[in-house]
């Protein structure tokens, strides 16, 4: 059996090759900054899907948050193995599959935009080091958490329309004071703060709404995609949830820079559980 995952901070997409079917799952998210070997294990262990099947797992191809360095690869490794007694197991990036996913074997750009945000170029072979992807405290720009610290910061320092204040006030019921704790003292802010950002889902037809996307886009572009020089003349492909929901402005802030826009997925697991299944023997190598 196959097992193949792509991870963000909050939601783990799992797909498998078992007895000549495709099974489909989601765990919590699985990101080594915030969970140890022991949280990873509990979270596999809760799923009724994969828990029973544990032991007919052959081979893993986990591609997660979090896993740029090897320390974090090895904590997500060893919570696997506990679990996953006789497979191999291969733990790499979510950048990674995310240009396996879109990519494939050409050359591009390749954009995370999810709860948080990451970008990367591929050269058709391997990953080019860049110095991106710094987290929701430092970096993030057009991202989940981004968006939703943007539309936080607007009702708290007044700076929202009216309208769409009472329609905030409606949808998050908070105190700041609450806000705060949850912000500064509980678990997870950065998936608290990325919870926000559906409320431009909501309300996107408003002309407010709009302008924080396109300058968030914006920002996105100029910060990350404007700091490779040939990215005018390569496709410049996406993955997640902020950039497929929000499509149309993102293509136009691309238009815009003369960008070409490639492919842009809700979830790469389909594509890259396509691709791992045609390109094992290569991916084993590269590893």
């Amino acid at each position: 059996m196959i097992l193949v995952a792509d991870s963000g901070s909050s939601k783990t997409d799992w797909m498998g090759y078992f007895n000549g079917e495709t099974i489909k799952f989601n765990t919590q998210g699985i990101n080594p900054y915030f969970l140890n070997e022991q949280d990873i294990s509990r979270i596999i262990l809760k799923n009724e899907i994969i828990s029973p099947l544990a032991s007919e797992v052959k081979e893993i191809y986990f591609f997660g948050a979090g896993c740029s360095s090897p320390d974090k690869h090895e904590v997500v490794s060893n919570g696997l193995s506990t679990v996953f007694t006789n497979a191999f197991i291969s733990v790499e990036h979510d950048l990674l599959g995310s240009v396996y996913a879109t990519c494939g074997d050409s050359e591009g750009l390749n954009c995370i935009l999810g709860t948080g945000s990451n970008i990367c170029y591929f050269d058709g072979k391997k990953i080019q080091e860049g110095h991106h992807g710094l987290g929701y405290v430092l970096g993030d720009e057009g991202s989940g958490t981004f968006f939703g610290k943007k539309v936080l910061l607007s009702y708290l320092y007044k700076k929202m329309p009216a309208d769409l204040e009472m329609e905030f006030i409606k949808a998050f019921p908070s105190e700041k004071e609450q806000i705060i704790t949850n912000v500064y003292q509980k678990p997870f802010p950065n998936i608290y703060l990325a919870g926000f950002s559906r409320f431009l889902a909501n309300n996107y037809d408003h002309v407010f709404v709009k302008d924080i996307l396109k300058k968030g886009f914006q920002e996105f572009v100029d910060t990350n995609v404007k700091d490779y020089p040939n990215y005018k003349t390569i496709p410049c492909h996406f993955v997640g949830s902020i950039a497929y929901y929000y499509q149309d402005i993102l293509k136009d802030v691309l238009k815009e820079n003369g960008i070409t826009a490639g492919k842009i997925l809700q979830k790469p697991i389909q594509d890259l559980y396509d691709f791992i299944l045609q390109k094992e023997d290569i991916i084993k190598q590269a590893i």
